[in-house]
């Protein structure tokens, strides 16, 4: 038997009430709310002044999608004299990865320390944390229990992910009604990611009967959720559904990572600016096909999961949506780029830039 450890010191709050946890988790100290400004129009920034009382909360709404490592480092420069006792995140994968990445660099003594580090490949020993309490508004990064945070180095054409203990969030907030506002297409892939992470976390090299316990319970729920979703975007209960399968795919990816989509991924996002969801997806029903005929130690109940999960797939005609991005261009240009170590070795099958060029072939 493989030799496996499982570990996750996130401690989970879920339900419609669990929002108004926050008032006793942060009711001490002087705490930063991580958000966007689209969170302060729909009235969520004065949800949490609501919560954290008495002027102790400082506002930042400046994340950016797919959060730039300049401007972090900009920002933790701006914010290390505001003696900080905690950080809450409020919204999707960037504001949470914004967030989980300042509270290690606002603890840290280097200077620009994500160029630093990052940039001049030194190791990630981030020893020093400020609280943080997770609060995602979307349901698919899962970012609220992993260990990691992606970072986009935008002035290089680069991706890196910020790794470590420290970069579990200490508290994650779900609460179903925070994800009513996401329009369709955003519902869909941000789902789309939760699907993905499950799926790589199963043909994983790094696989465990914990990771795939929680991958396929995860879904379980989005076959059931995501379909209704797009027929009825204001189902509270599918929601919260949605918002669990995402919570119990980031746990499983938590051990494991993801693998050779997710890999293919990256320059989908960096030069076509295809949204990372559907980045991340598009490949699935190719791998999910490769899978199903060539994995024969399968179980039959994962195998039953998986074939409806390529029928979900294939009925969203993903292929249509990455084509409006690719714009007639051939993403096996870019196959130099979707080799990243800490994603493409982890797939459990054999894979080079022939099979990967094949996949995207029949991807697009």
């Amino acid at each position: 038997m493989s030799h496996w450890t499982h570990y996750n010191p996130v401690a989970i709050h879920s339900g419609t009430d669990a929002l108004d946890d926050i008032k006793t988790l942060a009711e001490k100290g002087r705490w930063l709310l991580v958000t966007t400004r689209g969170f302060t129009r729909r009235g969520v920034t004065a949800k949490m002044q609501s919560l954290v009382d008495n002027g102790r909360l400082t506002v930042f709404e400046d994340v950016t999608p797919n959060p730039d490592l300049d401007h972090l480092d900009v920002v933790t420069d701006s914010l290390r004299t505001s003696a900080l006792d905690g950080i809450i995140a409020v919204g999707g994968g960037s504001a949470l990865d914004a967030a989980k990445v300042l509270a290690v660099t606002l603890g840290s003594g280097v200077q620009a320390p994500l160029n630093t580090i990052l940039r001049g490949n030194k190791p990630q020993n981030w020893d020093q944390k400020v609280p943080l309490i997770a609060v995602p508004t979307t349901s698919g990064t899962g970012a609220e229990v992993t260990p990691f945070a992606t970072v986009w180095d935008h002035r290089e054409n680069r991706k890196y992910s910020v790794t470590g203990a420290s970069i579990f969030p200490d508290h994650a907030i779900l609460s179903p009604q925070l994800t009513l506002s996401l329009p369709r297409s955003e519902t869909l892939y941000t789902a789309l990611d939760a699907i993905s992470h499950s799926l790589e976390s199963l043909w994983n090299k790094n696989r465990t009967v914990i990771s795939a316990t929680y991958a396929l319970s995860a879904l379980h729920l989005a076959n059931e959720a995501l379909p209704a979703l797009m027929a009825e975007p204001d189902d509270l209960p599918q929601r919260s559904r949605m918002q669990q399968a995402s919570m119990l795919a980031g746990l499983a990816i938590s051990d494991t990572r993801t693998a050779i989509a997710h890999a293919i991924s990256y320059p989908m996002t960096f030069h076509y600016g295809m949204p990372h969801g559907l980045a991340c997806s598009f490949t699935l029903p190719s791998l999910l096909e490769q899978q199903l005929s060539c994995d024969s130690s399968m179980g039959e109940e994962e195998r039953q999961t998986l074939t409806r999960t390529l029928g979900l797939l294939n009925q969203l005609e993903l292929r249509k949506e990455a084509r409006r991005y690719l714009r007639g261009e051939d993403p096996s240009n870019y196959l130099g780029e979707m080799f990243q170590p800490d994603r493409a070795q982890n797939y459990s099958q054999p894979i080079d830039e022939h099979s990967v060029k094949a996949i995207l072939s029949d991807s697009t």
